[in-house]
């Protein structure tokens, strides 16, 4: 028994040991771990679903959707903040990946309607008669009723997973080698994902695109199989795997940027003429990076619009990505809880300005009102911090950090 025991206590060793020396290297990843838990606990103990009652279910699923949105800035911080590349395009892969799983959550809900249906029939539905069936409900919004090739897969949850992260990874695959490859960098290299997004939006916004086209997949909300399960209940199971996502991916990346691997890639961002002369393939490391955070992104969106309910070609249209940019320039790029810092405060400021909850302001000769002014008051806040605070929000963390050293030293 003591033998088991050793082994146990050197396995645990082998593989926690390292991880805990790196928490205990790097105190602000343990503080961000347990600050997320503290919230999601706290926010599950006061839902509808799960604890008292004192949040609503909406509010649960505003607060589900903004980690996501923390995710997905986190992916931009990684690329932009410490490998220096300005991608303008990266909500392209985050709608991807809600494209992937809605394709499944559609077919398996109408799949069920289908079949219900047919229970009162005088003959029962032969499969090919099924199929035909789900085709028409779906497509025959845009006038259709066969399914494309890309839902070939559509009917396996397993199958569509993987895509979330094949096809957001195979497009910033196929697209990152051949920019890094021509060596397109700076301002160039932001137009060209720009570009990449707006053309898959316009591709998606057509009927025969195979996506239904300007109405998109909607009814994301409704899990196949849960019918009688409330809202409040999924609502906060979203809460929970968005969270579980975001500590996950906050902990690799971290682990990333504190490797040699990380020192490399700010290199790259500081001097890239220098590490190449160096005998670093550049190119190589700019790749790794730009897919692995265009998975990231497709896999923060596979979590967000199941939340949201829909997804359509205007949910990642350029200005969603350039919104992305903004939301880490405002956190303060180049750290990670920055970014963070600024996708939750920017989210939960658009719900706020944008849902009525602020009423507006009467001047006599106009009236004030937040839904049309929110934009602008955005962008006068980025303006403001790239100006005057150049860390953005995260800044406010390292000159309070910085104080305390001082004092303690003091």
């Amino acid at each position: 028994m003591t033998e088991t025991v050793l082994q146990s206590h050197s396995i645990d060793s082998e593989f926690g040991g390292p991880l805990i020396r790196f928490l205990m290297r790097n105190p602000s990843t343990l503080v961000f771990l347990g600050l997320l838990g503290i919230f999601t606990i706290f926010v599950t103990i006061l839902s509808e679903g799960f604890g008292l009652g004192l949040i609503s279910t909406s509010l649960v699923k505003t607060l589900g959707k903004t980690l996501c949105f923390c995710l997905v800035a986190l992916a931009m911080d990684l690329l932009w903040g410490y490998c220096g590349i300005l991608s303008l395009g990266h909500f392209a892969f985050f709608g991807l990946g809600g494209y992937m799983i809605g394709m499944w959550l559609m077919y398996a809900r109408t799949e069920l309607i289908v079949v219900k249906a047919g229970q009162a029939a005088a003959l029962p539905m032969t499969p090919e008669e099924i199929h035909d069936a789900i085709g028409t409900q779906i497509f025959g919004v845009v006038g259709g009723s066969e399914f494309p090739l890309i839902w070939a897969f559509s009917h396996s949850l397993l199958a569509q997973l993987a895509l979330v992260i094949l096809v957001p990874g195979a497009l910033a695959l196929v697209f990152g080698w051949l920019a890094f490859r021509s060596r397109v960098t700076g301002v160039y290299l932001s137009i060209l994902t720009q570009a990449m997004t707006l053309a898959l939006a316009l591709y998606l916004f057509q009927n025969d695109s195979g996506l239904r086209g300007n109405n998109g997949l909607s009814g994301l909300q409704n899990l196949p199989g849960l019918a009688e399960t409330p809202q409040a209940i999924i609502s906060v199971w979203f809460l929970w795997a968005s969270a579980l996502a975001l500590g996950l991916s906050y902990l690799a990346i971290k682990l990333i940027v504190e490797s040699k691997f990380g020192n490399v890639i700010r290199a790259i961002r500081d001097d890239e003429s220098r590490v190449r002369f160096l005998g670093y393939n550049v190119e190589a490391y700019k790749l790794f990076v730009f897919v692995l955070t265009a998975i990231m992104a497709g896999i923060a969106g596979a979590l967000y619009y199941p939340q949201a309910g829909i997804i359509n070609p205007a949910e990642i249209a350029p200005i969603a990505s350039i919104y992305l940019a903004v939301w880490v320039a405002i956190g303060g790029r180049g750290r990670l809880y920055g970014a963070v810092i600024g996708a939750a405060f920017v989210s939960l400021l658009s719900s706020l300005f944008t849902g009525g909850q602020i009423p507006n302001i009467p001047l006599g000769f106009y009236d004030l009102q937040w839904v049309d002014w929110w934009l602008v008051l955005l962008g006068v806040t980025f303006v403001v911090t790239t100006l005057y605070a150049s860390n953005g929000l995260g800044g406010l963390f390292d000159r309070f950090s910085t104080k305390k050293e001082e004092k303690a030293d003091g």
